[in-house]
């Protein structure tokens, strides 16, 4: 008895991962922003980029009309090399409906 097999090609399709589409609720945010804090206190860019990815689930626009600032000031500071003033982080954590608190170690 002979074996066929087919070799028909099925194409993958992938589509880039974006966790902005997973936090959906103002709890995710918070749980999101505080595991880059605990997990990389000292990766500033990473921080700055989770709350860019916060900013972006929540809407871009709207965050900027909260803080003041442009939306493209917001990409810029938020991205891989933005390096965002304190006053900044904490407008735009405010303007997220976040709040950041100290805890000893």
């Amino acid at each position: 008895m002979r074996k066929t097999t087919s070799k028909s090609k099925v194409k993958t399709k992938t589509i880039p991962y974006d966790i902005a589409e997973q936090l959906r609720t103002p709890d995710e945010m918070a749980a999101y922003l505080d595991a880059w804090l605990a997990e990389g206190p000292d990766d500033l860019a990473g921080i700055a980029r989770a709350l860019g990815d916060i900013a972006r689930a929540k809407g871009m626009s709207q965050v900027a009309r909260d803080t003041g600032l442009s939306r493209e000031s917001l990409y810029r500071a938020l991205s891989e090399n933005g390096n965002p003033s304190f006053a900044t982080v904490l407008k735009i954590a405010k303007a997220l409906g976040l709040r950041l608190h100290a805890q000893a170690v």
